[in-house]
């Protein structure tokens, strides 16, 4: 009897060991002295593609609109909010779009360019108004980098030559940039990021990676060669997800000297056949979102260590060239253009998202949120002569802090956030400490029903003063309206207090906190 007890004991012992440890409390520790990444602004891009009303009737309402206010056509609302936001890099024109896409039908006199079937999204009819002249001068407009995606998929390298040719070489230097000159530029925009097609895997071409490997090499070669001097940062069509035999090849077959950047892509999707409604989901369907949200981290840590294998030194750069919320479109809209609002569940998938990014700064140095203007997780929706303001946008605007600041080693606890027999960790962070000597710390609680205390242990500086903002609501269902346009924005923060080196923090739920420590 006693041998019996005995060995149920050990046994017992053995189950309990084996089984994950489930954190009492919430506990950090930040090394403020410890930063050697810079969290590359890049990672805060965004993207905007000829899907639904993005670039039509979203950022572009045409020269001869009298009712919006607009500079050549692109709205100056959309154009302050975004640079408000910091946009480092914009991605046109796909996405899919882009392998379909010939990018001499959108330049020259309006009234002369052929018109397009949207083959991808809508099989809806476009006049080419909106091409390379409005794109790059919209960049510019609003201060961030353009990123060209060409088209491998049906287009040719003669095309992609000439269009390098066309944005990057001055004055009258070759035929290419005559035709711009006489299309009314005479600068060159000196466009340096150029996506080498896109998803080749799918709607790229439902390529191999050792086909797509061999046609990358050829287009990349000629589309530098075609730079005049721009220094070129050429990204290659990256994995679907968790395809990690797409990278191994891409990495294996491509030298660094052809490749600055690889591309992975990855949406927050419940079911791709059932992706659930965008506004009144369950709580198990808000869980299931958040749980593929927080698969970034495993998908960014295993491409990273397959890059790691080829790349020691960290020469090519990850590029999540998208990323966000997918979920069905709004009831009698259009299939096709993937409209959806944007709620507190969109914000947490920002804020778990970019503390993902920043925490992985040494390799993931650009990324773009799918997409900018009313498709998928959009930071701005229009209706007419309306624009809001979405719960992403005040996320992404609140992170701005961290572009281009050292990233800090946040080692962070957490508790978990349960339903029923499932548990996801509640709390995520990243941190950084920017030119002026401020330390950054964004911190989300996904936890949709309970407040969650964390203790910052801050160590390697003194701090005097803490402050900052919170985005959160009463629910996580909730949104901005065209009614109620600021029912969801940042306020002040009161829930941090300093007492010496320790930061005491009370997170709301389903709340983004992001704190300024002196």
């Amino acid at each position: 009897m006693l041998l019996k007890k005995s060995f149920s004991a050990l046994l017992l012992a053995a189950v309990v060991a084996a089984q994950p440890i489930v954190a009492q409390e919430n506990k950090a520790i930040l090394n403020a002295d410890a930063g050697k990444h810079v969290i590359n602004k890049n990672i805060y891009g965004h993207f905007a593609e000829h899907l639904g009303n993005c670039i039509y009737n979203g950022f572009y309402v045409g020269d001869t609109n009298k009712v919006i206010p607009n500079t050549a056509g692109v709205r100056n609302d959309i154009i302050a909010a975004l640079k408000k936001l910091k946009v480092p890099n914009l991605r046109w024109p796909g996405g899919c779009f882009a392998d379909t896409y010939h990018w001499k039908d959108g330049v020259g006199p309006k009234d002369k360019r052929p018109s397009l079937v949207n083959v991808w999204w809508g099989g809806v009819t476009e006049d080419n108004s909106f091409g390379t002249h409005d794109f790059l001068n919209m960049c510019e407009l609003m201060g961030a980098q353009p990123y060209l995606a060409g088209n491998v998929g049906s287009g040719t390298v003669q095309e992609l030559i000439d269009w390098v040719q066309y944005v990057n070489n001055p004055g009258t230097s070759s035929p290419m940039s005559t035709w711009r000159v006489q299309n009314g530029r005479k600068d060159p925009w000196n466009v340096s990021i150029w996506g080498i097609g896109n998803e080749a895997w799918g709607c790229g071409g439902n390529m191999k990676p050792e086909f797509y490997a061999n046609l990358f090499r050829q287009y990349s070669t000629y589309a530098a060669g075609s730079s005049n001097g721009v220094k070129m940062f050429r990204v290659a069509s990256g994995a679907n997800g968790g395809d990690y035999n797409w990278t191994e090849v891409l990495m294996r077959e491509i030298p660094s000297s052809l490749m600055e950047g690889i591309a992975l892509h990855h949406y927050s999707v419940i079911r791709w056949e059932q992706k659930g409604p965008a506004r009144d989901f369950t709580e198990q369907q808000y869980f299931a979102t958040m749980r593929s949200a927080l698969h970034m981290e495993e998908l960014v840590t295993r491409h990273s260590t397959i890059m790691d294998k080829y790349d020691p030194a960290k020469r090519v750069a990850l590029v999540v060239d998208e990323w966000g919320g997918w979920y069905d479109v709004e009831p009698g809209t259009n299939p096709g253009f993937l409209y959806q609002q944007n709620t507190v569940r969109d914000a947490m998938i920002a804020g778990v998202t970019l503390n993902i990014f920043n925490n992985h700064a040494d390799r993931v140095r650009m990324a773009n949120l799918a997409q900018a203007v009313n498709v998928l997780q959009s930071v701005v929706l229009t209706n007419k002569e309306k624009m809001i303001l979405t719960p992403t946008y005040h996320v992404m605007e609140m992170y701005n802090v961290h572009q281009d600041a050292t990233m800090l080693p946040l080692q962070l606890t957490t508790t978990n956030y349960t339903l029923g027999n499932d548990r996801l960790p509640a709390v995520s962070g990243s941190a950084s400490k920017n030119a002026a000597g401020v330390t950054n710390i964004s911190l989300v609680n996904i936890d949709a029903n309970k407040p969650q205390s964390i203790t910052i242990d801050l160590r390697g500086g003194t701090f005097k003063t803490v402050s900052g903002r919170v985005l959160t609501s009463k629910k996580v269902q909730d949104y901005n309206s065209f009614d109620e346009p600021n029912k969801i924005q940042p306020v002040e923060f009161k829930g941090a207090r300093l007492n010496g080196s320790t930061l005491e923090v009370t997170l709301p739920p389903c709340s983004v906190v992001v704190l300024a420590v002196k």
